[in-house]
This record gives C-alpha cells, sequence and structure tokens, in this order.
C-alpha cells in the first residue's frame, strides 16, 4: 500500500521549486492533495502534472496573508477530501538583501506578514482540522535562516527564526492531540527561482564550495525530508528544526 493511501493534504506554495516537489511526491504516495500558490496558472499546472501522474490535485489561488483565503483553502480541502491529514506550509517570500537600518518598517512588516504570519494563518486553521481527524502532521517550511544569521537578511531571519519557534510551541501545545509539528530548514537549493537569480553568476559554483557535500540540494531533496516528517515513519517525531544543508549547520 502507498504511504499515504486514504490521506488527505494542503500544500502551499506549490506552484514551482520545494513546494512543487512535495506535492507531485506526496500525490505519488497516494494522498489527495490540495496545491496552492499565489499564482493561480502555477499551481494549475502543478496540478495537471499530477493528474496526468495518475494523482488527485485541485488547485487553489491562495495568498496565505490573506486569512479569508487561507480559510477557504483548508475548508475546501475538508469538502472535497473528507478531512485534513497534514499540511505542508511552503510558501514564503525573500527579502531584498540590505541591512536592517536601511530597511523600511513597511518592507520588513512585509516579510514578516507572508513568512510568519501567514504560516500562523495556515496552522490557525489546519490545527482544528487535523483534530478533527483524530491526528495528523504539519511541516513548516523555515530556512537555515531560521537557525542562524544570513547577513543583510534582517526580516527574512528574523520571519524565519519565528517560524521555527511558532513550530515548536504548537508541536508542544497540540502533541495531546496526536498533531505533530515540524519544521524544515533548506539550505540554498536549486530551484527554478534560484537558477533565474544565479545565471551569469558565480553563485552556484560558491554555495557548493561552502556546502560539505559540495553541492546545492535539489527541490526534491528538499521535498523529501518534508514528505518524510508527514509520514508515520516518522511517528514519534515532533518539535524539530530539521536543516536539508548538505552538512553546513555542521
Amino acid at each position: 500500500m502507498s504511504a499515504f493511501a486514504g490521506k488527505a493534504g494542503l500544500v502551499t506554495g506549490a506552484g514551482s521549486g520545494i513546494g512543487r516537489a512535495t506535492v507531485i511526491e506526496l500525490a505519488r504516495q497516494g494522498a489527495a492533495v490540495t496545491v496552492t500558490d499565489i499564482d493561480e496558472a502555477a499551481a494549475a499546472e502543478t496540478t495537471e502534472l499530477i493528474r496526468k501522474d495518475g494523482g488527485q490535485a485541485q488547485a487553489l489561488p491562495v495568498d496565505i496573508a490573506d486569512e479569508d483565503a487561507v480559510r477557504t483553502a483548508v475548508e475546501r480541502t475538508v469538502e472535497t477530501y473528507g478531512g485534513l491529514d497534514f499540511a505542508v506550509n511552503n510558501a514564503g517570500l525573500d527579502s531584498h538583501h540590505r541591512r536592517l537600518d536601511q530597511m523600511t518598517a513597511e518592507e520588513f512588516e512585509h516579510v514578516v506578514r507572508i513568512n510568519l504570519t501567514g504560516t500562523f494563518l495556515c496552522m490557525k486553521y489546519e490545527l482544528p482540522e487535523l483534530h478533527g481527524r483524530g491526528g495528523g502532521a504539519i511541516v513548516n517550511v523555515a530556512s537555515n535562516g531560521g537557525l542562524y544569521a544570513i547577513p543583510t537578511a534582517p526580516a527574512y531571519v528574523a520571519a524565519k527564526h519565528g517560524v521555527v519557534g511558532l513550530s515548536k510551541v504548537a508541536a508542544v501545545d497540540y502533541a495531546p492531540q496526536g498533531i505533530r509539528v515540524n519544521a524544515i530548514c533548506p539550505g540554498p537549493t536549486r530551484t527554478p527561482g534560484f537558477e533565474r537569480v544565479a545565471e551569469g553568476t558565480d553563485m552556484i559554483a560558491m554555495q557548493s564550495a561552502m556546502t560539505p557535500l559540495g553541492r546545492m540540494a535539489t527541490s526534491e531533496e528538499a521535498a523529501a525530508a518534508a514528505v518524510w516528517l508527514c509520514s508515520d515513519a516518522a511517528s514519534y517525531i515532533t518539535g524539530v528544526a530539521l536543516s536539508v544543508d548538505g552538512g553546513r549547520r555542521a
């Protein structure tokens, strides 16, 4: 039997990169999935890839900073599939690289609103549905920037540290309901977005040289960690912030 047969879940930011790789793998393993992204066309494209592979998926455009949109996405998942067994909160936003005193309050608050408050909103509506299902799992995609400093990224690092902290508190608070909450903390990953930014530069070579394994992660490698934490194979793991970084934190 497939690992996620009979289970249903939701993945945010699933239009590309780690989110797309995660939701595709979950569907391959038998899950019925809701694919959400602020980019409606990208969410639809991911959904079509899943359906062509024989999987069950629906696409919804969702801005995770919009509480009504988040609530609706969770409700639609439950209405369509009969419940919610897991969620991967992957959607997020990078910030312009500059020092704290060079940022406007509006820019800082926008980055925090997407990365931290958006994750909070997702969890706010996912947790009661997981409880109603008798338990389940949430994986929040943070960053190695949630574990240590990234120079000139104060808003991003503050928000991702917040995601790690939020995950740990929820892990403790909801463990009695059989709900596991973990975070993954990817290092630099060769997502399509990173590839676009790195084109014509030595960024990939530089990041690879800084990594003990000698290369950057693929989206699929980061996704594998999220899928595992959602699965019964990780049934005794909660409150963890798991580095997926090729040894950089070590």
